[in-house]
C-alpha cells in the first residue's frame, strides 16, 4: 500500500514538474507577446507622425497652388492689358514688343506647365500615401486586435493553470499528510508484527518439539504394529471401492440414452440416403431397365447395396453401450469397455465413405458430361462434390475423437486424463461442423432438384427419388444439428473429472485394475445388501407353546390336506365344465337373438307400406317411463275394437288391445329396455360433459403447469449461472487460500531453518566451551603433577 501511493506520489510530482515547465514556456511566449504588440504600437506612433507631416506638406502645397493661381490670373490680367496698350499704338513699332510678349508668354506656359505637372505629381503621391496609410492602419488595427484576444486567452490559460496547479498542490498535500498517517500506522503493523513472529517463532519451538516427540511415537508404533501399508504402492490404490454416485450414474444412463436415439435416427437418415442413392444412380443419367448404365455407376451401385452391413451395427454397438451403463455400475472412460467395438464399427463407415467417395464424385462428374446438363445444374454438381469431401472429412475427424475416447479402455498410457477435456471439446466442434455441412448440402441438393425439374426428359421415378434423396438429406440435417446441441449441453457432464480418477489421483488407470473395482464393488454391494437384509419377525414363546399343542392335537394330517385339496381340484373342474357349458349356452341366445331380430326387421319392412299414412306414434321415451300415446287413432280400430293392434317401433313389434288397454309382455319388455337404454345415454352424455369439463381444466392445468415450467427452467438456469459464479469464486479462494497456507508454510520452513542453524551454532559453541573446559582441566592435572 506504501509503495503504491509513493508511486502515485512521483507520479503526481512528475506532472507537477512538467506543468511548471509549460507554465515558464507560456509566460515566455505572452512577454515575447506584448513585446510584439509594444513595437507594434511605437511604429503605429511613427506611421501617425509620418502621416501628420504628409498632410502638412500638402496644406503648404495647396497654399503654394493657390498663390500660384493668383499669380497666373494676374499674369493673364497684365496679358490682356498688354494687348490692348499694342491695339493703340499700332504707328509703333510692332517687333520688339511682340517679341518680349511672345518670350514671357512661353516662359509662364512653361513655368504653368511645370507647376501643373508638379501639382499633379504631388496629388498623386499624397492619393497613394493616403490609401498605404489607410491599408497599414487597418492591418495594425486588426494585428492589435488578434495579439489582444490571443493575449486574453494565454492570460485565461495562466489563471486556469494557476487553479490547477494550486489544486494539485492541495491534493499532494492531503496524500503527504495520509501518507504519513499510513507509514505511521505501518509502523505499528510492522510493530506488531514483529511482535507476533516472536510468538509465532516461540509457538513454533513448542510445535517442533511436540511434532518430533509424535514422529518418534508414531515411527515406533508404525514400526511395531502395522505390518502392511497398502498405501506405499499407488497401483493398490486402484482395487479400492470408490463412493458410488448413483446421481451421475443416472445421468450417464439418461445421456447414453438420449444419444442411442439420437444415433437411431442418424442411422435411419443414412440408410435413406445411401438406398436412394443407389435407386437414383440406377435411373439417371441413364435407366438400367431400358439401357445399360456405366461401369462406374455399376461398380458405385454394388459399393452402395452394402451400406446396411456398414450402418446397422452401429445401432447394434450403441445399443451394447447403453445397455452396459446401469445404475450399479461406475461409468468412466476407463470402464467404458463397449466404447471400442463401437469406434471399430465408426471406422468401418469411416473406411466404407472413404471408399466410396471418389466413385461418387465421379458420378456427379458424369452427369455433368450428360447432354441436358446446364452451366447452372454443373455448378450445383461441384458445390455437391465440395459438400461431399467436407462430409468425408468431418467423419474422419469424428472417427480420430471416437478412438481416442476409446484409447482409455484398452490403453490408457496412450491418453493422459489432462487431454479429456480437450477431446471432447473439439468433439462438440466437430460435430457442429457436420451439421453445418449437411445443411449446405441439403441447401445445394434442394437447388440442383429444382434445377432438374425444369428438364424436359425428367420421369416421375426421378422426381420421386430425388424427393427422397432430399427428405433423407434434411432428416440428416436436423438430427446432427440435435446431437451437435445435446453434446454442447451435457459438455459439462462429459468433462467433469470421474470420481474414480479423483480419489485415487493416478496418472493412468489400468482398465484390469477397474475391472476388478467393479468387482469389488458388486461383492461390496451385495455383502452390505446381505446385512441389511430384514430379520423375520420371531414369534412370542407362549403363542409357541399354544401353537404347538395344537398342531400336536389337531386331527389333520398330510392325507386329510391332500385329500381335500383333491376335493377341491375336482370342484374346480366341474365349475369349469359348467362355464364352458354356459358360455356355449349364452352364444346359442345370441344367435337365436340375431336371427330373431332379422325376422322383426323383415316384418317391420313389409308392414310400412301399409301402415304408412294411417298411423303415428311418437317414439320418444318420456322421463318417467310411459309409453307416448297415438295422435290420431287408426280406422282399422274404430271397426273392430277389440282385434289387437301391431304398430312399429325402434327395437320391435308392439301388440296392443283397445279395449282394455292392457301392455302385453313384449311390449313391457320393449318399453322396459327403451327405458334402460335412454338412461344408458343419458348416463354417457352426462359422463361425457364431466369428461370434457375435466380435460378443459386438465389442459389449463397443463398449460399453468408448462408457464411454471418455463419459469423454473429460467430460474434453475439463473441459479445454475450463479452456482458457477459460486465455484469459481470458491476455487479462487481455495487458491488463495493455498498461496497463503504456502507462504505461511515457506515461512515456517525458513523459521525452521533458522532455529536449525541455531541449533546448530549453539552445539557448536557448546562443543568448544567442552573442548575449553577440557584443556584447562589437563592444564590444572599439569600444574598439580609439577
Amino acid at each position: 500500500m506504501a509503495a503504491d501511493l509513493h508511486a502515485k506520489y512521483q507520479k503526481l510530482a512528475q506532472e507537477y514538474s512538467k506543468l511548471r515547465a509549460q507554465n515558464q514556456v507560456l509566460k515566455k511566449a505572452v512577454v515575447d507577446e506584448q513585446g510584439q504588440g509594444a513595437s507594434l504600437k511605437e511604429e503605429l506612433k511613427m506611421k501617425d507622425q509620418s502621416v501628420r507631416k504628409l498632410q502638412q506638406e500638402m496644406d503648404s502645397l495647396t497654399f503654394r497652388n493657390q498663390q500660384l493661381a493668383k499669380r497666373v490670373e494676374l499674369l493673364q490680367e497684365e496679358l490682356v492689358t498688354t494687348e490692348a496698350k499694342g491695339k493703340k499704338s499700332k504707328q509703333k513699332s510692332v517687333d520688339p514688343p511682340s517679341q518680349m510678349s511672345q518670350q514671357r508668354q512661353s516662359v509662364f506656359d512653361e513655368d504653368l506647365q511645370n507647376k501643373i505637372q508638379e501639382n499633379e505629381r504631388l496629388h498623386r503621391e499624397i492619393q497613394e500615401a493616403q490609401a498605404k496609410h489607410s491599408h497599414t492602419e487597418t492591418d495594425l488595427r486588426e494585428r492589435l486586435l488578434v495579439l489582444e484576444k490571443d493575449a486574453m486567452q494565454h492570460k485565461a490559460v495562466i489563471d486556469g493553470l494557476k487553479m490547477k496547479y494550486m489544486d494539485t498542490i492541495e491534493k499532494l498535500q492531503n496524500d503527504k499528510a495520509n501518507l504519513e498517517v499510513k507509514s505511521q500506522s505501518l509502523e505499528r503493523e510492522a510493530k506488531d508484527c514483529r511482535l507476533r513472529t516472536e510468538e509465532c517463532q516461540q509457538q513454533l519451538k513448542n510445535i517442533h518439539t511436540d511434532l518430533s516427540s509424535r514422529l518418534d511415537q508414531s515411527l515406533s508404533i508404525i514400526q511395531d504394529k502395522v505390518p502392511f501399508n497398502d498405501t506405499s504402492c499407488a497401483e493398490y490404490s486402484t482395487l479400492d471401492v470408490p463412493v458410488h454416485d448413483r446421481r451421475h450414474q443416472l445421468k450417464a444412463r439418461d445421456v447414453s440414452g438420449q444419444a442411442l436415439t439420437f444415433l437411431r435416427d442418424l442411422v435411419g437418415a443414412l440408410l435413406n440416403l445411401h438406398t436412394y442413392t443407389e435407386q437414383r444412380i440406377q435411373i439417371y443419367p441413364i435407366d438400367s431397365a431400358t439401357d445399360t448404365i456405366s461401369p462406374l455407376n455399376q461398380k458405385f451401385s454394388e459399393y452402395l447395396h452394402e451400406n446396411a452391413s456398414y450402418v446397422r451395427p452401429l445401432e447394434e454397438r450403441m445399443l451394447n453401450l447403453f445397455e452396459s451403463i446401469t445404475e450399479e455400475t461406475l461409468t468412466t472412460l476407463e470402464t467404458t469397455v463397449k466404447l471400442k467395438p463401437f469406434s471399430d464399427v465408426f471406422t468401418t463407415y469411416v473406411y466404407f465413405l472413404k471408399k466410396i467417395l471418389p466413385y461418387q464424385l465421379k458420378s456427379l462428374e458424369e452427369e455433368c458430361e450428360y447432354s441436358v446438363c446446364t452451366a447452372s445444374l454443373q455448378a450445383r454438381n461441384m458445390e455437391l462434390q465440395s459438400d461431399m469431401k467436407k462430409m468425408t472429412a468431418v467423419f474422419e475427424k469424428l472417427q480420430v475423437y471416437i478412438s481416442l475416447l476409446a484409447l482409455p479402455s484398452t490403453k490408457p498410457e496412450m491418453l493422459l486424463q489432462t487431454n479429456y477435456n480437450v477431446i471432447f471439446t473439439q468433439l462438440a466442434a466437430c460435430l457442429h461442423s457436420l451439421h453445418d455441412v449437411m445443411k449446405d448440402i441439403s441447401k445445394h441438393y434442394s437447388k440442383k432438384v429444382s434445377l432438374e425439374q425444369e428438364l424436359p426428359t425428367i420421369t416421375q421415378k426421378l422426381k420421386n427419388t430425388n424427393d427422397c434423396i432430399l427428405s433423407s438429406v434434411v432428416a440428416l440435417s436436423n438430427v446432427t444439428g440435435k446431437i451437435g446441441t445435446f453434446f454442447s449441453n451435457n459438455l459439462d457432464f462429459f468433462t467433469v473429472p470421474s470420481v474414480y480418477s479423483s480419489r485415487i489421483g493416478m496418472g493412468v488407470i489400468d482398465p484390469l485394475a477397474a475391472e476388478c473395482m467393479l468387482e469389488n464393488k458388486k461383492k461390496a454391494a451385495a455383502y452390505i445388501k446381505s446385512l441389511k437384509k430384514p430379520r423375520p419377525g420371531s414369534v412370542p414363546y407362549e403363542e409357541a407353546l399354544a401353537n404347538r399343542k395344537t398342531i400336536l392335537s389337531s386331527t389333520e394330517s398330510r392325507e386329510g390336506l391332500s385329500q381335500q385339496v383333491q376335493q377341491s381340484q375336482e370342484k374346480i373342474a366341474k365349475l369349469e365344465q359348467e362355464k364352458e357349458h354356459w358360455m356355449l349356452e349364452a352364444q346359442l341366445a345370441k344367435i337365436k337373438l340375431e336371427k330373431e331380430n332379422q325376422r322383426l326387421t323383415e316384418l317391420e319392412n313389409q308392414l310400412k307400406p301399409t301402415v304408412t299414412g294411417k298411423m303415428t306414434f311418437v317414439g320418444a321415451v318420456q322421463e318417467n317411463g310411459t309409453i307416448p300415446k297415438l295422435e290420431e287413432e287408426s280406422p282399422l280400430v274404430e271397426k273392430d275394437s277389440k282385434e289387437p293392434v301391431r304398430s312399429t317401433s325402434l327395437v320391435g313389434m308392439l301388440t296392443t288391445s283397445t279395449i282394455n288397454n292392457e301392455i302385453p309382455d313384449a311390449e313391457s319388455r320393449e318399453q322396459l329396455i327403451k327405458n334402460h337404454y335412454m338412461m344408458r345415454v343419458a348416463e354417457l352424455t352426462s359422463q361425457l360433459q364431466i369428461g370434457d369439463s375435466k380435460s378443459v381444466h386438465f389442459y389449463a392445468e397443463c398449460r399453468a403447469l408448462a408457464k411454471r415450467l418455463a419459469l423454473a427452467e429460467k430460474s434453475r438456469e439463473a441459479l445454475l449461472e450463479e452456482v458457477k459464479v459460486a465455484n469459481q469464486n470458491i476455487v479462487r479462494l481455495q487458491d488463495e487460500l493455498m498461496t497463503t497456507k504456502r507462504s505461511y508454510e515457506d515461512q515456517l520452513s525458513m523459521m525452521s531453518d533458522h532455529l536449525c542453524s541455531m541449533n546448530e551454532t549453539l552445539s557448536k559453541q557448546r562443543e568448544e566451551i567442552d573442548s575449553l573446559r577440557m584443556g584447562s582441566k589437563g592444564n590444572a592435572k599439569k600444574n598439580r603433577g609439577r
